[in-house]
């Protein structure tokens, strides 16, 4: 049996004012921080050992990486940052409070906007621009991004580099974002576009599903205090 976890990064700063983020940077608030500590220690109990740890390419997702990797004794392991596993892309709302836009857009428009599968946030007008993008394509930075149009840009990462580690019998931990895990545990429970509307993936709460050597998924665990 081979373990893969997966962790949504501790409280941000954005989390803590109800702000989207999206591809935006948000520090860790000291909860974040303390959330972190708590899953590291909390997976240390459960005395895994991983081959790989992959995260993001945004700070709160990193830095909740290395303070989970710390925890583990396990500082040593390969990181690997991907633009693949950011959080969704949520356009124009980016930095907005979420109940600013419930007042201006309407409840039902906003619970659409964050929850279904394919409705798509207002987008921007062009795409970023930063240092960590520069070698990708025009075409790969979103305007706004669906559920959907995130799991397409997620699920090849999952394909090329975290399931031919499970294959191999070598436990894998995923530090990311809200929308990025629940795009994976949609494809990993095959739950249906209509079901993932009520799937939540708490701050620093790991989740551990256990496969057998075929990546038939075995366990389904969510560890807690």
């Amino acid at each position: 049996m081979v373990k893969l976890v997966l962790l949504r990064h501790g409280q941000s700063l954005a989390n803590l004012v109800n702000e989207y983020t999206g591809w935006s940077d948000s520090p860790l608030t000291a909860k974040g921080e303390r959330q972190a500590h708590a899953a590291g220690r909390l997976l240390a109990q459960q005395q895994l050992e991983f081959t790989d740890i992959h995260t993001s390419v945004l700070v709160r997702a990193i830095k909740t990486a290395n303070i989970v990797a710390e925890e583990l004794n396990q500082a040593y392991l390969p990181l690997h940052k991907t633009w693949r596993l950011n959080e969704r892309h949520y356009g124009s709302l980016r930095g907005w409070n979420k109940d600013a836009t419930r007042r201006i857009f309407g409840k039902e428009q906003v619970a659409l906007w964050r929850r279904s599968y394919y409705a798509v946030p207002p987008q921007l007008p062009t795409p970023d621009r930063e240092r960590r993008y520069a070698q990708l394509p025009q075409s790969s930075l979103p305007l706004a991004e669906s559920l959907a149009m995130a799991s397409a840009r997620i699920l090849p990462y999952w394909v090329d580099e975290i399931a031919p580690h499970l294959l191999a019998g070598e436990n894998q931990l995923v530090v990311a974002h809200g929308s990025t895990l629940r795009a994976l545990i949609k494809y990993i429970e095959q739950i249906s576009d209509v079901a993932i509307d009520g799937v939540e993936v708490a701050n620093g709460e790991p989740l551990i599903y256990t496969f057998d050597n075929r990546l038939n998924l075995q366990n389904k665990q969510i560890i807690t205090k």
